[in-house]
């Protein structure tokens, strides 16, 4: 495709994403726009690179508009293994927040991220079949269970809620700030 298509391919890609109600797998925007999922990942970088904030996420890409700026957010420093994964991100998702992210400090690489937008039991529910069915690892598996999550929510009630059922249960290291802003 030449290189005018491509721009209008990229462009299309972005009104797909902006149009979405959820993730777009890479897969089905391959399908759509009649390219393989290589070539997606390739737009995605270069969109990435232009500024757009598109996302890659377990369930595909989502394109972060500011117009729909979260609420409240804080950073949750926890610790736990593999076995607590489901307990922890369902503890965040009850108290009515949306777990963005998960973040480990790595001796090399520095700051590693992932992104979840978890913001359901569905959501986590799917996310850790994903984990069993890749027979892969947590990130946090690579600092001894101690990583930090982005959570957003509707209010710093939900997010005081998250904190104190967090650390309630074990999973909140001392050291995170009560349920402000970050």
């Amino acid at each position: 495709m030449a290189a005018d298509g491509s721009g209008r391919r990229r462009q299309e890609l972005l009104g797909i994403l902006r149009e979405a109600d959820g993730p777009v797998r890479g897969s089905d925007l391959a399908a759509r726009l009649g390219v393989s999922r290589q070539v997606i990942v390739g737009d995605v970088a270069i969109l990435r690179a232009e500024g757009h904030p598109v996302v890659g996420t377990p369930r595909g890409y989502v394109l972060l508009e500011p117009a729909a700026a979260p609420g409240p957010q804080a950073v949750f420093a926890c610790r736990h293994d593999r076995r607590g994964t489901r307990a922890e991100l369902l503890t965040m998702i009850e108290a009515g927040c949306t777990v963005v992210d998960v973040i480990v400090e790595h001796p090399l690489y520095g700051e590693l991220r992932g992104n979840l937008m978890l913001s359901s039991r569905e959501d986590v529910e799917r996310f850790l079949r994903a984990l069993r069915a890749g027979e892969t690892e947590l990130l946090s598996s690579l600092t001894g269970g101690v990583h930090l999550h982005t959570v957003t929510a509707p209010s710093f009630e939900a997010l005081s809620r998250a904190r104190e059922a967090l650390l309630r249960k074990g999973f909140l290291l001392p050291s995170s700030p009560p349920g402000g802003p970050s």
